[in-house]
């Protein structure tokens, strides 16, 4: 396992991953967190990561209702809880009950990282936890905008839109247990993202850069890049 040498000790932090959801906009015949990529459904990639950071309490996947992927799939590295809501931010704030149950403390650090973004690494983790572990509110990673950004209406450029401080938005996002609950259960279903919740609390989360590779399987097409990146990292 990897031990990040710059992360406090006595510092407690738990993973969350939400594993509830459909994947419609994938094109396939399962969850898409469940499509099969190197040899191994997504998600276990993504949880092989978080296997590798020795300074987690825990790692909690909440899955929907009646979802029995993991029955078949017993893991030490991590729990399960079939919690899962109708949307991200339900899935979210009843894993953040259940670590509460499993001993988490309102002030812990959390991070909440997509299924679906099965690239993440151990020492990306690592520099979230080390970058946010002394800051006020939390942060999440983030990856610079690197393309010129367009503004449409009805499929035609209205715009051309600064993007020197623009960034996009990635997990894992890092912030303490009780704030985190606070900040989505004030901003409802709506929110995509913890930042979002924690930004309507009138706080500024912490921008940590991370890598281009952490990007989150969405379309059919982001299914092949992953697993050639998964496939060479196999083989380097």
């Amino acid at each position: 396992m990897s031990t990040p040498s710059k992360i406090q000790a006595g510092t407690r932090y738990w993973a969350l991953i939400p594993c509830a959801g459909s994947g419609s906009r994938a094109g396939t015949d399962r969850p898409k967190q469940y499509q099969p990529l190197a040899g191994q459904p997504m998600v276990l990639h993504t949880l092989r990561a978080f296997a590798e950071v020795s300074t987690l309490q825990a790692t909690l996947v909440v899955v929907a209702p009646g979802d029995t992927f993991f029955q078949s799939r017993p893991g030490s590295a991590w729990q399960v809880a079939d919690c899962g809501g109708t949307s991200r931010a339900q899935s979210v704030t009843n894993g953040l009950a259940r670590l509460r149950e499993m001993g988490a403390r309102p002030d812990d650090w959390v991070l909440v990282h997509d299924a679906a973004r099965c690239l993440i690494t151990a020492p990306q983790i690592e520099a979230l936890m080390a970058a946010c572990q002394d800051d006020a509110v939390g942060g999440l990673l983030a990856l610079k905008l690197p393309d010129t950004l367009k503004q449409e209406e009805q499929g035609r450029v209205t715009k051309t839109l600064e993007r020197s401080d623009k960034w996009l938005a990635q997990t894992p996002q890092m912030f303490r247990l009780d704030r985190l609950t606070q900040g989505l259960q004030s901003a409802g279903a709506a929110v995509t993202d913890e930042s979002s919740a924690i930004e309507l609390l009138g706080l500024s989360p912490l921008l940590v850069p991370g890598s281009a590779q952490n990007f989150k399987v969405t379309y059919p097409e982001d299914f092949a890049l992953a697993e050639a990146i998964l496939l060479t990292r196999k083989s380097a």
